[in-house]
């Protein structure tokens, strides 16, 4: 039934025991590997010292609840981009808390108790999701210069100066000089000139 998944780090946030373990024992056996907490906050802790690409937390836990613990994880700066499964037992869900949840950063929800089938096909689409992010960071992380005047292109298809490119995406500030292979050859042949 179950076709070739990727082997990933997942880490799971769930105060329920039974939940818990099942979750930790289907997600091994699909070839996974697992790190187990029983709070938001003892997840987060864990996750910012070492982010992983999936997280499966549930929705109310003590000390910090699954919607907290997504907010922290999407607001921790430089980091790949993670895919969070939120579980819940309720699934009388008004849209405003699914709207809530999504503003939160949620990327998919599954309600408990846990369908094997269903956790394998959300992880199925989870690896292809981390799959295009990474490609797209790749991308972007690509910049275009022109061959001659050495100008980049940005994200408005706007050519400037790299100085400038630089010092407004970083804050970088330049000092111009002159290196002595071009001191050789463009330089000095000018100053013979005068």
């Amino acid at each position: 039934m179950f076709f070739y998944q990727r082997i990933m780090n997942i880490l799971i946030a769930e105060d329920d025991m039974i939940s818990r373990n099942l979750l930790k024992t289907t997600l091994k056996q699909f070839g996974h590997t697992v790190k187990v907490f029983s709070n938001g906050a003892e997840a987060w802790e864990e996750y910012d010292n070492n982010p992983y690409r999936v997280i499966v937390s549930d929705w109310l836990m003590p000390e910090m609840d699954g919607l907290d613990f997504c907010r922290k994880v999407r607001q921790r700066h430089s980091t790949e981009y993670t895919y969070f499964i939120l579980l819940t037992a309720n699934v009388q869900q008004g849209n405003e808390t699914y709207i809530e949840a999504m503003n939160a950063g949620i990327d998919d929800f599954m309600t408990k108790p846990l369908d094997r089938d269903l956790i394998w096909m959300r992880l199925k689409v989870a690896e292809r999701i981390l799959r295009y992010t990474t490609e797209i960071s790749n991308l972007e992380s690509m910049l275009p210069i022109c061959s001659y005047c050495k100008n980049v292109r940005d994200d408005n298809n706007y050519w400037q100066q790299v100085e400038t490119y630089l010092n407004n995406r970083t804050g970088t500030v330049f000092s111009h000089s002159v290196c002595p292979r071009c001191y050789e050859t463009k330089v000095k042949p000018q100053l013979e000139e005068l």
